[in-house]
């Protein structure tokens, strides 16, 4: 399920728009103050898809909260507000917005705005917990940093991910992973997990993501 962020001061605007994205599979997390929002985006910047952002809020100007948005993170932005002049949306796509819809305008229409800026950008990558997968690129991203790993490395994470709460046994790995062979004597696999905690700043003796599992293998969290 993909996760918005909506900024929207007006209540009832906010409650409107938050139904209707609720009713097509979207989880909103809603904020009528743009600092909190800011705050809460910075520190959960790899758990949302998209951010809908009103431009008429107290304590900040939205294109000022557009512009912070741009300074932490990538995410697709998509301004809703009631400032239709050609010079408003201009300056919100100069300040790094993906789309200007001035209202009032149909819920259909920003659902569909979505749907359309995701298959643009969420194809190309997937949020996983923490985690940002390019599977295009071969390439994992970790709190928003790209990991340094060698194949059997990524095809290890990457698979900890398709599996996520799932307890992997060693053999699992092995048959999942080319140039594993296993052997219930052989360490191999146990040395790629610890080069791969320390690679993603997991704690070998307190681990966050990979849990080792007694007797059996080991379980990604997310």
């Amino acid at each position: 399920m993909q996760k918005i962020l909506l900024i929207e001061d007006d209540l009832d605007m906010q409650e409107l728009i938050t139904d209707y994205l609720q009713n097509y599979d979207f989880k909103v997390e809603a904020f009528t103050k743009p600092k909190e929002a800011l705050a809460h985006l910075e520190n959960n910047k790899n758990n949302y898809s998209l951010v809908v952002l009103d431009l008429m809020l107290p304590q900040m100007d939205g294109f000022d909260v557009c512009k912070k948005i741009r300074q932490i993170s990538t995410i697709p932005i998509i301004i809703s507000s009631a400032r239709d002049q050609i010079s408003d949306k201009i300056l919100g796509f100069d300040l790094g917005a993906d789309d200007y819809l001035a209202k009032p305008y149909e819920p259909r229409e920003l659902v569909i705005r979505i749907n359309a800026i995701l298959r643009r950008t969420i194809n190309k990558s997937r949020i996983i917990g923490d985690f940002e997968i390019d599977e295009d690129k071969m390439e994992i991203k970790v709190d928003g940093y790209l990991v340094d790993l060698t194949q059997i490395e990524y095809d290890i994470l990457h698979l900890f991910l398709q599996n996520g709460d799932k307890v992997m046994s060693r053999e699992v790995i092995s048959n999942a992973v080319n140039g594993i062979e296993y052997n219930t004597k052989d360490r191999t696999i146990d040395m790629h997990i610890s080069n791969l905690r320390q690679k993603i700043g997991d704690d070998p003796k307190d681990p966050q993501y990979i849990k080792s599992v007694w007797g059996i293998g080991y379980k990604f969290i997310c």
